[in-house]
């Protein structure tokens, strides 16, 4: 078993690495958190990501894919809610003026905002199906395929999403004219929306 596991470890984790730096929900929220919030206060919306997403992984790969062959309406649910929900972010995040982002109402998302998030985040979806899909075996020990599988994805998002944290707080630095916040607010809800257009797509 484990001269297996060596042989997928590397796909494995250029997969998770590759599949979680590139451009998608999590990145372009973390980004625009940094930028709005600063590093501290994106704290927990990072730890959200980088624990939620390998969570999620564990329950689909243990038993959650087999309901959702069982019920694939529930699957469809989940996906439009995802969606609009996605919608919704892009709205509130074009239309946050800087004052109200560094002194106002506005908040960024707390730990569990995040972690529940990966469950209505379509990227989120493909990721884990198809990373279970194809680094597992019938015959292998599919509990340990799975916590290694959620591992590799644990490893990839703290450097990956922390890449991302990292350029919006640099960002926030070179934008510091409030009309320049607001043009990356709304450039940032653009490529959520973006993000999101395969899948509505799937969904037409």
């Amino acid at each position: 078993m484990s001269g297996e596991l060596s042989i997928v470890l590397w796909p494995l984790l250029a997969f998770a690495f590759s599949s979680t730096i590139t451009p998608g929900p999590n990145n372009v929220m973390i980004m625009t958190s940094g930028m709005n919030y600063g590093t501290r206060q994106s704290i927990p919306h990072f730890l959200g990501i980088c624990l939620g997403f390998p969570l999620m992984v564990l329950f689909v790969g243990l038993g959650l894919g087999a309901v959702f062959d069982l019920f694939p309406v529930l699957h469809d649910i989940i996906k439009v809610l995802g969606v609009a929900y996605l919608l919704y972010l892009a709205w509130l995040i074009a239309k946050s003026a800087p004052p109200d982002l560094n002194g106002g109402k506005s908040r960024p998302l707390t730990f569990i905002q995040s972690a529940l998030f990966q469950w209505v985040n379509p990227k989120a979806w493909i990721m884990a199906t198809g990373a279970v899909a194809a680094y597992t075996t019938v015959s292998g020990d599919v509990f340990l395929q799975v916590l290694v599988i959620a591992l590799a994805f644990l490893v990839a998002a703290i450097p990956c999403v922390g890449v991302w944290l990292f350029f919006g707080v640099r960002l926030k630095k070179v934008l510091q004219q409030p009309s320049y916040q607001r043009a990356f607010n709304i450039t940032m809800a653009l490529l959520l929306v973006l993000s999101i257009i395969p899948v509505i797509g799937e969904m037409i």
